[in-house]
């Protein structure tokens, strides 16, 4: 009869990746309600939101990234503005080497993903500092929104920008 020890290296697989978060930042942060005090007057009537949502990256220096989230928020009542709210949060990770492909999906995909809480905290602050009813941001499929991208890419004709 042959046992395997939990702790040999076949039944562990291989070592964990280690990243490391250098900083968390907010690089720029915009709130503004360019109709108040009248937007208040409108009543209770909720805001339509709008989102958009982008991630940049860029390498500051052998395998140290910057990634920067990118929120804006834009809320209307009727065809008036409520509000806007434009973030830039950023985050510097440091990864060990590994094949590129591995790193372009940490930063489009993983480390977002982390920064996301942090951002979405700020904005629904913001928000109910304005004097609006909270707004709690859905949690983001990074995955997602880089296959989206990442195939809109493969299927670009050749010489397109």
């Amino acid at each position: 009869m042959s046992e395997t020890s939990p702790n040999s290296a076949e039944a562990t697989g291989p070592a964990p990746v280690q990243i490391s978060v250098h900083a968390q930042y907010v690089r720029d942060f915009s709130f503004e309600s360019p109709n108040a005090p009248q937007i208040f007057a409108q009543g209770a009537t909720p805001p339509a939101l709008d989102m958009g949502v982008n991630v940049q990256t860029r390498n500051l220096e052998p395998h140290v990234f910057e990634v920067m989230l990118l929120l804006k928020l834009e809320a209307k009542v009727a065809d008036k503005t409520a509000f806007i709210v434009e973030l830039a949060y950023g985050g510097v990770f440091g990864l060990p080497e590994m094949p590129e492909e591995q790193v372009k999906l940490f930063l489009l995909v993983e480390a977002p993903r982390l920064l996301f809480p942090f951002a979405r905290n700020i904005v629904a602050g913001a928000v109910r500092d304005g004097g609006f009813p909270q707004v709690l941001i859905n949690p983001i499929d990074f995955a997602a929104m880089y296959m989206q991208q990442h195939g809109a890419m493969a299927q670009a004709p050749a010489g397109s920008a």
